[in-house]
């Protein structure tokens, strides 16, 4: 096929700047196409691990509803397979307190501490770490070990200032200093104001008599 001269000269400057340029633009279009697979197939996989990780979540769930002989070795398994494969999910920190009551109510509070301080030590949610100390600090209260329960108590959040302060009132008041659980129950009253669970921190004070 004949071309004329102008034709021939932009099929020239074409085959020329292909030759100067075809290879950047092969790798380009690569890298542009391998990037959106690769986006596509990180997407396939979070959401792969995120229904793995729901998928242990509802097996600790179903094993406590059943309470029979093989929920505790369900709920473990469950538990070690959200921590060890699944640390970032949100279905972890919620399965382990989960498990956490379950193994409290069962008795074995070794394995209920366990729970707990994984997720005060592990979790990026802050409301989870928050409820975990303070269930943590009630089990090492029962244990008398007072400072290490007053320790998960330090810095809480502000919406959980109220509850933190009513858990160190319980401290101080079992270790005999009155002065200091009629303070932190106080503080207490006075921040959970709004919320029914003041009721049992009024009881509490009222139980304290009037100050000497």
């Amino acid at each position: 096929m004949a071309y004329d001269l102008e034709e021939q000269e932009k099929i020239d400057a074409l085959k020329d700047w292909w030759d100067k340029n075809g290879t950047r633009v092969v790798i380009v279009a690569f890298l542009v196409a391998a990037s959106v697979l690769g986006w596509r197939g990180y997407q396939w996989y979070e959401q792969h691990q995120a229904t793995k990780a729901m998928g242990y979540y509802e097996a600790l769930e179903t094993a406590v509803v059943q309470n029979n002989g093989e929920s505790s070795a369900r709920l473990l398994a469950a538990s070690e397979a959200l921590r060890s494969d699944h640390a970032g999910s949100a279905y972890t920190s919620r399965g382990l307190l989960i498990a956490a009551q379950y193994f409290q109510d069962q008795g074995n509070l070794t394995a209920a501490e366990d729970q707990l301080k994984w997720v005060v030590a592990n979790s990026s949610e802050p409301a989870m770490v928050s409820v975990a100390r303070l269930r943590l600090s009630g089990f090492l209260l029962e244990q008398q070990q007072y400072q290490a329960a007053l320790q998960q108590l330090q810095n809480p959040s502000a919406a959980y200032a109220g509850l933190y302060a009513d858990r160190r009132g319980d401290i101080y008041y079992a270790q005999g200093d009155i002065a200091q659980a009629r303070s932190e129950w106080q503080a207490a009253e006075q921040d959970l104001a709004d919320v029914a669970y003041a009721q049992i921190v009024q009881l509490k004070l009222q139980a304290l008599g009037k100050e000497e």
